[in-house]
């Protein structure tokens, strides 16, 4: 994905039982944000940054999808325990990780593996992707987020 593409025509499960397709949100923007792990210190900070600030999100016309590879069961526990009033979505099989190209090498004691890099994508109303922050730090991130949205 770079600035300029297209969103992709992909289908994930999500929160709450639901199967979401990212292009159903023509019409408004959509900002996606792609975390490592549910209930993990960085990732529930970040969803709850985004939460806190969803109405505000709202009432500039955008929509907020997370990602992650976690299992829509594990989404349904960490919304329910945090109050996040967006859907997250389950890419189990890395296909969204894949189209997005979030999966990097990553270290952790001296260990690499591949996993998710957190990343932020913003898409206009018409589909179009118009910014993308790669390798996130999460202090103040939704608030960036959100006046690139209101600038629009």
């Amino acid at each position: 994905m770079k600035p300029g593409d297209k969103i992709p025509d992909l289908k994930l499960p999500a929160s709450g039982g639901q199967t979401l397709a990212l292009r159903s949100f023509k019409g408004k923007a959509l900002v996606i944000y792609f975390y490592p792990k549910d209930n993990t210190p960085g990732c529930t900070q970040e969803g709850q940054d985004f939460r806190d600030l969803y109405a505000q999100f709202r009432k500039a016309g955008a929509e907020v999808l997370g990602v992650s590879r976690d299992s829509v069961k594990s989404h349904d526990s960490f919304i329910a325990k945090f109050e996040f009033p967006f859907a997250l979505l389950s890419d189990g099989d890395g296909a969204m990780c894949q189209a997005f190209d979030v999966i990097k090498e990553k270290s952790l004691y001296g260990r690499k593996y591949m996993g998710v890099e957190r990343s932020t994508f913003l898409f206009d109303a018409n589909g179009k992707l118009v910014r993308e922050w790669r390798g996130v730090k999460v202090k103040n991130h939704a608030a960036e987020v959100l006046e690139a949205v209101r600038a629009l």
